[in-house]
């Protein structure tokens, strides 16, 4: 895990407003996507249920239980089997003010690798100028682009899957939001995923973009990644 120190950051851009600062508590947060491996240990102990597919649906009948593909991110996991799996470490999953401060910093940088457009070299995303119109069209191994990782050395925070964050979306949560450590409304409908996947444009890559989705959602480019306050113990 990376060490993220405490401190303010710029939260939100010019299409998720207002911009506002936050001040966010120290925390530890997996370098890495959970990979397919990761998860396989919870399931074996009981702990976390299997992905719905093992399969990656209409291009490949092996992922999830095929060692060639451990070190993958693990998808077609709901909000809840995210959750379950980084509370049995003693985690659990990011808020979204966590997730944006690990991908950002603290300089208010477009995308985690900076201000620089987009490219098939930075993170796995859907190119229009790519003549397949994906940059791989397929969830890449993790720390496949050491060029687009964040400040702090998160990988893959742009592009390759979605990834669950703990809070519920509100489109207006900005204008009421708390100035330090904030989890986001009490309830919804729908939770929030972050950082775009190999299935979406790059209009979405944006570190401060935010989609709301049931929490029961699952597909081949939604996976998470975890963390650890360090308070906790």
């Amino acid at each position: 895990m990376l060490y993220v120190p405490a401190g303010i950051f710029t939260m939100g851009s010019s299409r998720q407003r207002p911009i506002h600062d936050v001040y966010l508590d120290a925390y530890w947060i997996d370098k890495y996507e959970v990979t397919n491996a990761q998860y396989a240990r919870c399931v074996a102990d009981g702990t976390c249920t299997n992905p719905v597919y093992s399969t990656f649906l209409y291009s490949r009948d092996t992922y999830y239980g095929y060692s060639e593909y451990d070190d993958h991110p693990v998808i077609y996991v709901t909000w809840s089997q995210a959750e379950d799996y980084c509370r049995w470490p003693g985690g659990r999953l990011p808020t979204e003010a966590e997730w944006e401060k690990a991908a950002r910093g603290i300089d208010s940088r477009a995308f985690s690798w900076g201000n620089d457009e987009p490219n098939c070299n930075l993170a796995n995303y859907k190119d229009g100028w790519s003549p397949r119109g994906t940059c791989l069209g397929f969830a890449n191994r993790v720390g496949s682009y050491p060029a687009g990782a964040s400040p702090y050395g998160a990988m893959d925070m742009a592009g390759n899957v979605w990834e669950w964050v703990a809070d519920w979306y509100d489109e207006s949560y900005y204008e009421y939001s708390p100035l330090e450590n904030p989890t986001g409304p009490e309830s919804g409908t729908f939770r929030i995923l972050r950082g775009g996947s190999r299935y979406f444009d790059e209009t979405l890559l944006g570190s401060a973009h935010r989609f709301g989705f049931y929490p029961t959602f699952y597909a081949d480019y939604a996976g998470f990644r975890c963390v650890v306050p360090e308070s906790q113990p």
